[in-house]
């Protein structure tokens, strides 16, 4: 049975592709008689209706009520990855007995734009750092013009932006309902050794080393040096992941964002999302959702500079000496964000 969903999941990308497209297009033809049907009124997910500011259409109406029909590709995709979401959602919610209330505190990672009504999830390594640095441009009343003009250090001050949790319980309702959600993913072991790269191989991370390094350094290593344990400044990949997938880890404390999951930072069971970027169809889908939020004109989104990113290559390379027992229980800590946002199995893991 395990067998058989790995070599389904690791289908060929094209014939995966072709699939989505014949499916998304079907999907895309069908609302489009149902609105040639029903013309005055579209409903948003959930059965509520779509409100907007005075005198504009919201962005929520751009994306399920559109002024013209465009079957393109990245609007079939989005339809593809919010029903994907929707149907683990289900499963999950079918095989669990236990229900989960979101608290405040699980909003702190929605950006809201007030003005243009949007909701932004940031996920680290998943080009946060500009997202963020769009939406001080668009909540920033003037200040800001270029996004690449604001310091990325800056963009990361909790007080340049504000998220959901700021708000009471009944505007969090009304901006969840109201607003335009949207989140941005990327395949998770190519997220993860990114983190891993950034916080600690770094030399300047030494904040990290200090609050996480000295701790794996202590845990993970046998007869580690007296500089290693007070620094904590050259931890192994394969230290990195005996820590990830020491039970004792999540019982101590949450995973840091950098390696937390997805769906454990923007909660897609509990959060309908509207659009579903991927990093990698990154500035396509950046382009549509400023497009939809109607500041396409105001800002673009600053083009990703490749020569540094982490790619699946180097990934692979990575893994090489994870061993097959330790690369199994990575895979199952991540395996939802596979899953729900449609990435195969890596062909370099050796599952145990």
């Amino acid at each position: 049975m395990k067998q058989g969903l790995a070599d389904i999941m690791r289908l060929s990308r094209k014939c995966r592709m072709l699939l989505a497209t014949c499916l998304g297009s079907l999907i895309l033809v069908i609302f489009y008689f149902q609105s040639m049907l029903h013309p005055v009124m579209r409903r948003a997910p959930f059965g509520m209706d779509i409100c907007c500011r005075k005198g504009s259409r919201s962005p929520l109406q751009e994306l399920y009520n559109p002024t013209q029909y465009e079957f393109s590709s990245t609007e079939v995709a989005h339809q593809i990855r919010r029903n994907q979401v929707a149907q683990m959602c289900r499963a999950n919610s079918a095989r669990s007995r236990k229900r989960r209330v979101l608290t405040p505190n699980d909003l702190k990672h929605l950006v809201v734009d007030e003005d243009h009504e949007l909701i932004y999830c940031y996920v680290p390594k998943v080009a946060c750092t500009n997202w963020k640095r769009v939406m001080m441009v668009l909540t920033g009343q003037g200040r800001y013009s270029d996004p690449m003009e604001i310091p990325a250090n800056e963009a990361h001050v909790p007080a340049n932006l504000k998220t959901l949790n700021q708000y009471s319980i009944s505007e969090i309702n009304h901006r969840l309902k109201s607003y335009l959600k949207f989140m941005f993913v990327r395949e998770p072991f190519e997220r993860l050794v990114s983190a891993y790269r950034n916080k600690f191989t770094r030399r300047y991370n030494t904040s990290f080393h200090k609050r996480y390094g000295t701790k794996i350094v202590r845990r993970q290593r046998k007869n580690a040096t007296r500089e290693a344990l007070r620094s904590g400044g050259d931890v192994k990949f394969e230290e990195f992941v005996g820590y990830l997938i020491n039970p004792h880890t999540q019982r101590e404390e949450p995973f840091n964002e950098h390696w937390e999951t997805v769906a454990s930072l923007c909660h897609p069971c509990h959060v309908h999302y509207d659009l579903i970027g991927k990093y990698e169809s990154l500035q396509e889908d950046a382009n549509y959702v400023l497009r939809l939020a109607g500041v396409d004109k105001l800002v673009k989104f600053p083009t990703y500079a490749k020569s540094t990113r982490t790619t699946d290559e180097m990934t692979a390379q990575f893994f090489q000496n994870i061993s097959s027992a330790f690369q199994t229980q990575l895979f199952n800590l991540y395996k939802l964000d596979f899953v729900m946002f449609n990435y195969s199995v890596p062909n370099y893991l050796k599952l145990a």
